[in-house]
C-alpha cells in the first residue's frame, strides 16, 4: 500500500483523519492527499530545489516532506491545530534523521492561514480545501500583496476543488487557470478527483 511505502521511506507518520470535526465553520476536517494523488500531480506539474512551497492545512506534513525529498524545494507548512502541528514537527524530526541534510529547507508554523506572513520567495501554494472562501479570499490577498513587493511567478495548486474557489478566483483576482490534472479511476466516479492549477498572470 502506497500510504505505507512512502511513510517508511521518508520515516513519518501521516495517516489518519480527524476525528470529530473542527470547532470553526470556516476550516475542514484533516485529510491528508493520498500519496498516489501526488504521484499524478507531478508526473505532470514540475517543482525545482529553488521553489518555495507553502502548504495551508498541513496537518501531518505528508506533502512537505514528499515535495522536499523528490524536489529539495523549501517547503513551509501552516496548520492552526495544534495537535497535528506537534505531529508534523515530530514527523521533521524523524524525517531529519534519515535527511539530516535538508534541515534547513522545512519550516512549520501553528497560526491561521490568514495570519501567515507570506514570505517574499514563497511562489507555490497548495490547497486540498482547508476553509472555507472568506479565509481563502483573505489568503489570496495576503499572497497577492506579496507580489507587488516582491513580483513573482506565482501558481495555486487546488486538489478537490469547490466551485466557489474556482468561482472566486476566475472572477475576482488576474490568476487564470495553467492545468487541470484528473485522477484516472478515479475522476469518472466523481469530478472533485483533481488537480487545478491557477497561474497568476
Amino acid at each position: 500500500m502506497k500510504e505505507d511505502y512512502y511513510d517508511a521511506l521518508l520515516n513519518i507518520k501521516t495517516g489518519g483523519n480527524q476525528r470529530g470535526f473542527s470547532s470553526s465553520f470556516h476550516y475542514h476536517r484533516y485529510e491528508p492527499t493520498p500519496y498516489s494523488a501526488l504521484e499524478t500531480l507531478f508526473t505532470q506539474y514540475e517543482l525545482t530545489s529553488s521553489d518555495h512551497v507553502v502548504d495551508f492545512g498541513c496537518g501531518k506534513g505528508r506533502l512537505n516532506f514528499y515535495i522536499n525529498y523528490f524536489f529539495h524545494s523549501t517547503v513551509a507548512g501552516v496548520e492552526m491545530n495544534e495537535t497535528y502541528y506537534q505531529e508534523a514537527v515530530e514527523n521533521q524530526t524523524s524525517y531529519l534523521k534519515k535527511f539530516k541534510s535538508h534541515k534547513d529547507k522545512i519550516h512549520f508554523h501553528c497560526c491561521l492561514a490568514e495570519k501567515y506572513q507570506i514570505g517574499l520567495q514563497d511562489n507555490r501554494f497548495y490547497f486540498f480545501n482547508p476553509f472555507t472562501v472568506p479565509i481563502f479570499w483573505k489568503v489570496i490577498n495576503n499572497i497577492l500583496l506579496s507580489v507587488e513587493k516582491s513580483p513573482r511567478e506565482i501558481d495555486l495548486v487546488l486538489y478537490y476543488p469547490s466551485e466557489d474557489y474556482i468561482y472566486f478566483l476566475e472572477n475576482n483576482t488576474s490568476f487564470e487557470l495553467y492545468k487541470e490534472i484528473s485522477l484516472p479511476g478515479l475522476y469518472e466516479q466523481n469530478p472533485n478527483e483533481r488537480f487545478l492549477i491557477y497561474r497568476l498572470v
